[in-house]
């Protein structure tokens, strides 16, 4: 389709930053139906060019709300995707996504996410929704925000850890007292436990 390898020409000229993915991705969106931008996103994923994979991961996350077909290629494909840019627009869909149905009303999702045997399906969850309590319904619950982050402290992969505790580092700027409290209680014998911990804790310090 020569539309489509337009597109991935232009998309290709990208060398730095999300932006302009974003920016090519809400005009693709601007111009076509819910139906052909899915058509679209399907196709630039199959594409080796992988700033085309992160512009379709962004048009997966702005239909996921309304289309469970794109919502599953998010969390079943996208994740598994080698780029480590494309899994960059996997935690950034996934705001969309949860934005879009509403944060309270994807409580349910983002718990299964955080759970999920994928590693980057727990990261896109973790580091997607940073600040965990700029959003709504975390900015009025933040003490929910720091349990579900709580609960990827011991996580196996290093990765998923640093992004869990840095959410808790940034939460901890405006909510001390709360995340203080969360990590008092771990064991930091458990060294995943420690290396969480010394993310989460950094501005914990006694003034």
């Amino acid at each position: 389709m020569r539309e489509v390898e337009d597109i991935i020409e232009q998309v290709a000229l990208v060398k730095d930053g999300f932006k302009p993915i974003r920016d090519l991705a809400a005009e693709a969106l601007g111009s076509r139906s819910e139906d052909e931008t899915l058509a679209l996103a399907h196709e630039l994923y199959r594409s080796e060019v992988h700033q085309a994979r992160m512009m379709a991961t962004i048009l997966f996350g702005r239909l996921a709300p309304t289309h469970p077909e794109a919502f599953t290629v998010l969390r079943d494909v996208v994740s598994h995707d080698p780029d480590w840019r494309t899994q960059e627009m996997l935690a950034m869909a996934f705001d969309t996504y949860c934005k879009g149905v509403g944060y309270e009303q994807a409580l349910p999702t983002i718990e299964s996410w955080l759970g999920d045997p994928h590693p980057n399906v727990r990261r896109a969850a973790s580091e997607g929704l940073r600040i965990w309590t700029h959003r709504p319904y975390f900015k009025q619950h933040p003490e929910q925000a720091v349990a579900l982050l709580s609960r990827l402290k011991a996580d196996e992969h290093p990765y998923v850890r640093k992004s869990a505790g840095n959410a808790l580092r940034d939460i901890s700027r405006f909510h001390k007292a709360l995340v203080a409290v969360e990590v008092g209680t771990w064991d930091c014998s458990d060294a995943r436990i420690a290396d969480t911990y010394k993310y989460a804790a950094k501005f914990l310090q006694s003034d």
